[in-house]
């Protein structure tokens, strides 16, 4: 890679830091332009490389959040004991999966949780009560099928766990958003644990991302906490909407 590359990596992981830490997604940035910065790595090692980005900056958001906000700990945990196994199976999944058939679902899936996490901005920037709640059964089985959806894609895997708390938990945006934090923890560490054994990892360039990474969660964090979420929603749309067009036209043409 030249310099500007490198400068468009890093203003990405910034980036994405930051939008993990507002409403989460940081992957929804994240993932597609690596794809579009480093077109001939494959698929597996480019999302093994986004799992060891993301887990320091949602890390240094989850400190922020539970320092500033509170974190519902006994669900958070249970849900992080889930996510662990549950994400190595998917990255397992995406480990062996043909680049042909991978690209065409990590698009699909990066449009359908941006819908998602617009749906959960909209829904849970509150602070108040349940709308409706889910047996706990429930809520961990959905919890480990995003898990699964994280070590196979990785992208929006945050918007989804804040949308799950917010309606399953009935709490608002920011502290749900905070056991969202603390459970991305667990399903990064899980998949970037199979992706790491199968050397699908960057790990200089991973390295270099996380450090700018780092830096956007804890300003995100501070944002989201002072502004609440709701100012984020255009920019995430725009900014998938454009990466995911250049994805396709890249992959199709």
């Amino acid at each position: 890679m030249d310099a500007v590359d490198w400068c468009a990596l890093l203003t990405v992981a910034l980036a994405a830091g930051w939008l993990d830490a507002v409403v989460g997604g940081g992957g929804l940035v994240q993932v597609p332009a690596l794809m579009v910065l480093l077109p001939t790595a494959p698929v597996a090692t480019l999302l093994g490389t986004n799992k060891l980005v993301a887990i320091t900056g949602t890390s240094s958001a989850a400190v922020t959040y539970a320092r500033r906000v509170g974190l519902d700990a006994p669900h958070a945990f249970r849900a992080g004991l889930i996510g662990v196994p549950t994400s190595l199976l998917g990255a397992l999944t995406a480990a062996w999966l043909p680049q042909r058939v991978f690209v065409p679902v990590v698009l699909v899936s990066l449009l359908a949780a941006a819908a998602v996490g617009v749906w959960s901005v909209r829904g849970g920037t509150g602070g108040g009560g349940p709308r409706f709640r889910w047996p706990t059964r429930w809520t961990l089985t959905a919890v480990g099928l995003i898990g699964y959806y994280s070590g196979a894609v990785g992208s929006g895997t945050g918007v989804l766990l804040v949308a799950l708390f917010t309606a399953a938990l009935g709490t608002g945006f920011l502290q749900g958003s905070a056991t969202a934090k603390a459970v991305s923890i667990g399903t990064d560490l899980g998949a970037l644990a199979l992706f790491a054994s199968l050397g699908h990892v960057l790990w200089a360039t991973g390295a270099a991302m996380a450090l700018a990474n780092i830096t956007g969660g804890a300003i995100g964090a501070r944002t989201a906490i002072r502004r609440g979420a709701g100012f984020v929603r255009a920019a995430l749309l725009c900014t998938v909407a454009a990466l995911v067009t250049k994805l396709a036209i890249d992959h199709w043409a």
